[in-house]
């Protein structure tokens, strides 16, 4: 009979846990997995000397190789086919991410494997966007830079933002953080939450089927939601439609959470403003609409991955699990086939 997978140091005293680390070229510095990075994030784990052994891999070079002997699997983007076979000793998989929409379903998963993702590491970064966006909002900015494109001068005066109402749709590391800012500057905060679980800094809290009566009250909408098959265009044509003339939306989270086409009508009608950092596909191609749409600022999905920090603090957190992962104790961040983050 096989082996029970247990989550607990494999084979004699003297094994090592194999964790190899795939890196993918076109994600960039920001995201790369290098020998130093790990060796500074184990140095702050001096339990696991001696316990862990790494293999550091790009875009496939020598991934058939590793995972015959790998049992925990670092990556964002990797060959899944028949895996359970190719990685016979796999037991733990961590997306280098918070989304893992791109790795749904979950059939490609070892039986008695578990996967992880890097939601929470982004950390005070992923504050400073939302609260950055929110004051270009109210102070018309999207409609500034859109009249700066013809030389138009005309005066747009708006009121102090602390007045106003903002509406987060999803309550959770970023939209929390978010939340707390927001009520820093004086704004009423309404959140939607999968469970409707209270939070601190959020004055209401309703679930997803409160949305719609919710969206005619907020000056801005923050979309903060992981993206699933419950959450796909959350923000739809009748959702965006109740939005009030003069608001304007944020999203950072994922593309497929808002239907940018019904988003498009509205901006160019001059009924909304927005700020986006996330699409579908990345990158944007040229000949997308949005590039030109008015009252639209995008950024190319940067907003909230620390440069320096992103990679070093998510290592961190594997590293945090691989000491429960020896103790036979429960990961962090493990991700739910069935909730999909």
């Amino acid at each position: 009979m096989p082996k029970k997978k247990t989550g607990r140091l494999p084979g004699n005293r003297g094994d090592r846990i194999h964790i190899h680390f795939e890196n993918n070229a076109d994600l960039g510095e920001v995201f790369e997995v290098t020998r130093k990075r790990v060796n500074d994030a184990l140095s702050g784990h001096p339990g696991l000397k001696g316990k862990v052994k790494f293999t550091i891999g790009c875009d496939g070079d020598i991934f058939e190789r590793s995972i015959r002997t790998t049992q925990v699997l670092f990556g964002y983007k990797f060959d899944r086919a028949e895996l359970g076979k190719r990685a016979p000793q796999l037991r733990w998989v961590h997306a280098h991410g918070a989304g893992v929409g791109h790795l749904m379903p979950l059939d490609w998963l070892p039986p008695g494997a578990v996967l992880t993702n890097s939601r929470g590491i982004h950390g005070d970064k992923a504050e400073e966007y939302p609260i950055m966006a929110l004051l270009m909002l109210n102070n018309e900015i999207p409609r500034n830079v859109s009249h700066q494109r013809f030389a138009r001068w005309e005066q747009l005066f708006t009121d102090r933002i602390g007045s106003k109402t903002v509406l987060i749709i999803g309550v959770g590391h970023m939209g929390g953080g978010a939340a707390k800012w927001a009520k820093r500057f004086g704004l009423h905060v309404i959140g939607v939450r999968r469970t409707g679980r209270k939070h601190r800094h959020v004055d209401e809290m309703y679930r997803p089927q409160s949305l719609r009566k919710l969206l005619p009250k907020a000056d801005f909408v923050l979309v903060t939601a992981p993206h699933t098959k419950d959450t796909h265009h959350l923000m739809g044509a009748q959702e965006i439609a109740l939005m009030k003339r003069g608001a304007g939306l944020i999203n950072f989270s994922r593309a497929n959470l808002v239907d940018y086409e019904a988003l498009r009508m509205r901006l160019e009608a001059d009924e909304l403003s927005a700020i986006l950092d996330v699409f579908d596909p990345e990158p944007l191609p040229a000949s997308s609409p949005l590039w030109r749409t008015r009252n639209l600022i995008i950024t190319p999905h940067a907003a909230s991955d620390d440069k320096s920090l992103y990679t070093p603090r998510t290592l961190n957190l594997v590293f945090e699990n691989m000491e429960r992962f020896i103790r036979g104790k429960t990961l962090r961040n493990r991700v739910s086939a069935e909730l999909q983050y």
